[in-house]
């Protein structure tokens, strides 16, 4: 299980807002099963203490190694604040039961490749990539329509953001 910490300061007292997964460890191998590789299901992820006020957060998977500059994996808002983390195998679809909604992932550009849901890793043959999921906790729910840009999302959370964490793994084939 992985631990990664940000903290938090409410009122002069520290909180450790954190997020961890069990399928891989913190700057370990991504495993196959969660890779264009394997089966290409998103990983279960859980976190803990998010700030108070939280009323949705923000996913977003990138790879910064990527040759022609970041590649963005995975995009989700308007997650609910009473989430406690992220099932495996999110469905690819635009909007989840809970009300939770895809952006647009892949490619450096938002209009390269552009698909909704969850897509694992899947680097060029070489040095292994560092993958970043990204949690944000925000004082607001985005409101965007199902099918956002990461640069339209990040453009709506800009002020909004009451902390965030993140765990990282690396694959390379």
């Amino acid at each position: 299980t992985i631990l990664l910490i940000g903290l938090i300061l409410t009122g002069g007292n520290a909180m450790a807002f954190t997020i961890n997964t069990s399928a891989f460890d913190q700057g370990g191998t991504i495993p196959k099963k969660y890779t264009c590789d394997g089966e290409d299901v998103s990983p279960a992820l859980k976190w803990s203490d998010p700030p108070a006020g939280t009323i949705s957060f923000v996913m977003i998977m990138d790879d910064p190694d990527a040759p022609p500059g970041t590649w963005v994996h995975w995009v989700l808002y308007d997650i609910p604040a009473n989430a406690k983390g992220l099932d495996e195998n999110l469905p690819k679809k635009e909007t989840l039961p809970n009300g939770a909604k895809h952006g647009l992932c892949w490619g450096v550009k938002d209009s390269d490749m552009s698909r909704v849901g969850y897509y694992g890793p899947c680097p060029p043959p070489g040095k292994p990539h560092r993958y970043y999921f990204k949690l944000y906790a925000l004082d607001t729910k985005l409101d965007l329509p199902p099918k956002a840009t990461k640069s339209q999302v990040e453009a709506k959370m800009k002020g909004h953001i009451l902390g965030e964490t993140q765990v990282m793994g690396r694959f390379g084939r």
